[in-house]
């Protein structure tokens, strides 16, 4: 999945949830955002694996 699909998708559904979506750090290889109480690690790759893409939104879905 392209890291900029996933972003919009997270976006998307964090403002259907009325749930903060802001940026907190930046590290290495990746980026820490603030999912309402969440911290969320994306990784800084311009694809990201679709089974860490798939787990990042199950946990954002699970958070919600």
């Amino acid at each position: 999945m392209k890291r900029t699909n996933l972003m919009k998708e997270i976006a998307r559904r964090a403002k259907s949830g009325g749930v903060e979506w802001a940026f907190v750090r930046e590290g290495a290889n990746h980026e820490v955002w603030q999912y309402g109480t969440l911290r969320v690690t994306i990784p800084r790759h311009s694809d990201i694996n679709e089974l860490t893409a798939k787990g990042i939104l199950r946990d954002i879905e699970e958070a919600s």
